[in-house]
């Protein structure tokens, strides 16, 4: 016989869970804000493409090419923000740290380029950011790919 309470419900059993939020995906709320930062409008594109087709709605992602213009937007409400590294005029080394003094917990950012891993850990493991990521290694990019799953599950 089951025990119920006055309002009719359940006693001793935990509260239902919608299918998506027992799978660990995101099933309510607002989606999550990535923010991209490439000074290339294709490395822009690209990102935005894979991002809306994995994600869906999940996903209100936002491109920039002009490193200055992110930064007028930047609030510590982002999920995760993508940064390149190599960019004229601002760099990803000085977008990074902006964005820090706004509020965006280094946590939610990935350093992206083309130099190698280890020049990249040289430059940014003291950083604290979440990761940074060789664009043109297969590895690094399945485990960005991980990463990104990762976040978008939280």
């Amino acid at each position: 016989m089951r025990r119920l309470r006055a309002s009719g419900s359940r006693v001793g059993r935990p509260p239902r869970l919608s299918a998506a939020r027992r799978c660990g995906g995101v099933s309510e709320g607002k989606p999550r804000r990535v923010v991209v930062v490439d000074d290339s409008p294709l490395q822009c594109a690209f990102w935005r493409q894979l991002l809306e087709r994995r994600y869906g709605a999940r996903a209100a992602v936002e491109t920039y090419c002009d490193p200055q213009a992110a930064l007028d937007t930047l609030r510590p409400d982002i999920h995760l923000m993508l940064l390149d590294w190599e960019m004229p005029g601002l760099d990803g080394a000085a977008v990074f740290e902006q964005a820090r003094r706004l509020g965006v917990n280094p946590k939610r950012i990935i350093i992206s380029s083309s130099h190698t891993a280890e020049e990249l850990h040289r430059a940014f493991d003291a950083s604290g950011c979440l990761a940074v990521i060789e664009k043109t290694e297969p590895e690094q990019q399945a485990a960005f790919m991980m990463i990104l799953d990762s976040i978008m599950k939280r």
